[in-house]
């Protein structure tokens, strides 16, 4: 706005033709204005230097120029400030409340400039309203740009909340101009040119949307919101939120729509079926939903479905196809190309109604949803779609590293990454898995988060029939790139024992399987040393193994060179540097690799394996510990 012209007398005359009171408000007895003049004649220039005199002070250059055209306005009944006075009527507030005090005593030692500036304008500020609902419109000659602007601070006395603040005069009537249109959009025959434009701006946003222009259009309809115009808020909720796509955006009564409602109810569903709706919970929410028009027994069903991970995204046409064929991948694990399925076919996605502009359903899939990461969620939006052209984005990058030396990676907010465990079975399909190692009657469960999974399991004394020394482990099953079934378990309550039983034999009727077991060091050094666990079995015989526990080695069968322990596990490496050399060596000569993604950010489906250690034998015994700590929940 510095050095900016204006036309007072434009945007004035605009607002008064455009004036309609409110339907509540009372216009014949309350000082309001008629229903076409809120403003009132211009002040002369003696009158306002004269007000000048009285005051002390030049006034700022919008104030100015705004009193020569209208001498007073009317604001609004809903602004708090019912009406600004005119040159003859402001004066200074001079604190009348003290508030000065109370606003000081929270500087503290070292304030921000803004907050010294707010504590001293209660005492220097001009009181500019006449008629509020306790109520001030406040200008501060201590709070100056350079343009010689003075800041409005609008204070609602019965708020307890801080004054808001403007730039400057104008900016603050040009807010309470677009509050008067936002105030009215709603009514009936409220149509002038200011609604017209701004229409016009949405339809020119939801276009620029659909051809990828994204960033063009959120401008457009931030300033259409601003006026209160419809469809604005549904549209920039959509560009929002997928860059954000944890956030929980209001996509109001689009939830009924049954244009909309298989993209938006699901969406709408997530923060209630995540636990994070607290007011009234599921009542109020199904009621808050039933009362925009959803049916409630609709929006009861989708609710379940999204709490227990069996919803599905499943638009029609070519594009639900993709979708199809990206969950397959993404089940499995194959998260990067699952999603490069996704970005190949978003210019197939169509439009179901002009409210919306990308399909944002894809956020409440179970198995794709977490497949949209901000970056990703921005190349949606930067993809042309539903019939309109522009040229395609680049491409985010893959996630997935290859191999498995990721697994080494510090754990987000944990230091050094937990214990972890996995099958390898070459070339069967995943779902075949719980039959080789689950336990009785295991079965795949829906998409889950695994380490939940994990950690909200029973434990053996929690279950009947399951004996202490059983170490049934939750696992996350998937494929590899490289074809490989695998059942990882990344967050292991046990540790690698003298008893261990691996499971690699009973895996291995239809071809190679692998296991990997790193068990981390615990408590004091020494006491319980790390270890590593290779063992490789084809057609139920074990065909070589090896622990590696501290310095000690036990192997047995014909190793391959490539994976000799005493190559990879050497003596003056720590054991980070012999746990990724043999990681690097499993991927080289195996083919192994597992994905990140999946199994950090992802949903896989689990099962309950057979345990991991055998039996004790005559003599021998066995201790059972339960140690409970923030650490380990949840």
């Amino acid at each position: 706005m510095s050095g900016e012209s204006f036309d007072w007398r434009d945007f004035l005359g605009r607002w008064q033709e455009e004036w309609v009171p409110r339907r509540d408000e009372d216009e014949d007895g309350d000082g309001g204005p008629t229903a076409v003049s809120p403003g009132r004649p211009g002040a002369d220039e003696a009158v306002i230097a004269a007000a000048e005199e009285r005051l002390g002070r030049r006034l700022p250059p919008s104030y100015r120029e705004f009193l020569a055209v209208s001498d007073g306005w009317y604001v609004d009944e809903t602004a708090g400030v019912h009406r600004l006075g005119g040159a003859a009527d402001i004066d200074w507030f001079r604190d009348p409340h003290g508030m000065t005090p109370l606003y000081e005593e929270n500087l503290g030692d070292d304030p921000r400039q803004e907050d010294v500036l707010l504590a001293g304008m209660w005492q220097r500020a001009l009181r500019l309203e006449t008629d509020s609902d306790m109520s001030y419109a406040l200008l501060d000659p201590g709070d100056t740009d350079q343009d010689g602007e003075w800041a409005l601070y609008a204070y609602k006395g019965w708020s307890g909340e801080l004054p808001d603040r403007y730039p400057s005069f104008r900016a603050y009537m040009e807010a309470m101009y677009r509050g008067f249109h936002r105030d009215r959009a709603a009514g009936p025959g409220f149509v002038n040119a200011t609604t017209r434009a701004q229409d016009a701006r949405v339809e020119e946003a939801r276009l620029l949307a659909l051809r990828g222009r994204y960033e063009e259009a959120l401008p457009l309809l931030e300033e259409a919101l601003s006026f209160g115009r419809p469809r604005s808020a549904v549209l920039l909720g959509q560009l929002r939120h997928l860059p954000a796509p944890h956030s929980c955006p209001d996509y109001g009564g689009l939830v009924a729509d049954p244009r909309y409602l298989p993209e938006i109810l699901p969406v709408a569903a997530m923060a209630p079926a995540r636990g994070e709706w607290r007011l009234g919970g599921d009542g109020h929410w199904l009621g808050m939903m039933t009362a925009r028009g959803a049916a409630r027994q609709t929006t009861e069903a989708v609710l379940s479905a999204v709490r227990d991970g069996t919803h599905r995204y499943a638009p029609p046409g070519p594009w639900g196809r993709a979708v199809a064929e990206a969950r397959e991948a993404a089940r499995w694990g194959a998260t990067d190309a699952a999603w490069r399925v996704l970005r190949d076919a978003l210019p197939l996605w169509e439009a179901p109604g002009p409210s919306l502009i990308a399909p944002v359903g894809l956020l409440a899939d179970p198995v794709l949803g977490p497949l949209i990461t901000p970056e990703r969620g921005r190349e949606i939006l930067a993809t042309p779609r539903s019939g309109e052209r522009g040229p395609a984005p680049e491409p985010v990058p893959d996630l997935d590293p290859p191999g498995l030396v990721w697994l080494t990676e510090p754990a987000a907010n944990r230091g050094r990454p937990d214990g972890y465990r996995c099958l390898w079975v070459e070339g069967i399909d995943p779902a075949r898995l719980p039959a080789l190692i689950g336990e009785e009657g295991a079965g795949l469960s829906a998409p889950v988060e695994p380490r939940t999974a994990s950690w909200r399991a029973p434990r053996p004394h929690e279950r009947e029939g399951v004996e202490l020394w059983e170490d049934r482990a939750v696992v996350a099953v998937g494929r590899t790139a490289e074809g490989w079934a695998f059942a990882f378990d990344g967050h292991s309550h046990h540790h690698l024992s003298t008893r261990f039983l691996s499971p690699a034999p009973a895996a291995s009727s239809a071809g190679r399987a692998v296991v990997v077991w790193r068990d981390p060091e615990f408590s004091a050094p020494g006491d319980h040393p790390a270890a590593f666990h290779l063992s490789v079995a084809e057609r139920g015989e074990e065909l070589y193994a090896f622990t590696v526990r501290g310095t000690q080695i036990q192997r047995s069968g014909a190793i391959p060179g490539a994976l000799d322990p005493a190559r990879l596990f050497r003596p003056k490496d720590t054991d980070a540097d012999g746990e990724r050399r043999v990681l690097e060596a499993l991927h080289t000569e195996l083919g192994l690799s597992l994905p990140r993604f999946a199994l950090t950010r992802g949903r896989l489906g689990t099962f309950t394996t057979r345990s991991w250690t055998r039996a004790p034998r005559t003599g021998e015994g066995f201790a059972y510990a339960r140690i409970d700590s923030a650490r380990h929940r949840p």
